[in-house]
């Protein structure tokens, strides 16, 4: 069923806020397409150790061009925070696919009242309008699996019908870059994702 490398190339922008595991998530893309023998670059661009600042992954799999997908270039855009959606929206090519968590991260600008976060639902519409949105709360799913810590494993499992990746090499990638303890949570994180996806 799975495409062969080189068959099908994929722009996936991977977006949130630090803290949420956006590395670990395109890592775990990354490690599965080198075995998978798929070309892959990967960029990532703004400050990452800063807990709470923004944080974009580019993923271009089974491309020849550059490591820094295009504006208008990305097929799909995996977003661990709803606003970091909208945020790199002009990334996305119109009617790419969005997999959002719908678990907010609230800025400090406004905890601190000088701006106000918009209701999740207002922006899953905006959304909507010119893409197809797949959305859920991540952070409730990766609970159920056993930790919300397993919130990034969850959105790679439910992007990870849309990747020319067998999903049998994204769970072992799964399992070598995540705590040994928490292979199994993970795993479980990863299947639940997947399926909200295949769901909907």
């Amino acid at each position: 069923m799975s495409p062969k490398a080189g068959e099908k190339k994929i722009d996936l922008l991977i977006t949130g806020v630090g803290g949420q595991g956006a590395i670990l998530a395109s890592d775990i893309i990354g490690k599965a397409a080198v075995v998978s023998g798929i070309p892959i670059r990967a960029a990532e661009t703004h400050g990452m150790a800063q807990r709470g600042g923004s944080v974009v992954n580019h993923i271009r799999l089974g491309s020849d061009f550059g490591s820094m997908i295009p504006k208008k270039g990305a097929d799909i855009m995996l977003a661990l925070e709803p606003m970091e959606a909208v945020r790199y929206l002009d990334f996305l090519k119109d009617g790419g696919v969005i997999i959002v968590n719908t678990q907010t991260v609230i800025p400090v600008t406004v905890t601190s009242g000088m701006a106000k976060y918009p209701e999740v639902q207002e922006i899953l519409d905006v959304l909507s309008e010119k893409y197809i949105v797949k959305a859920f709360n991540a952070d409730n799913l990766a609970y159920e699996a056993g930790s919300r810590l397993a919130m990034n494993v969850a959105m790679v499992g439910a992007v990870s019908i849309y990747l020319p990746i067998p999903k049998e090499t994204l769970i072992e990638s799964v399992k070598a870059l995540v705590p040994q303890k928490t292979v199994e949570i993970n795993v479980r994180a990863f299947e639940m994702g997947r399926r909200k996806v295949e769901e909907s």
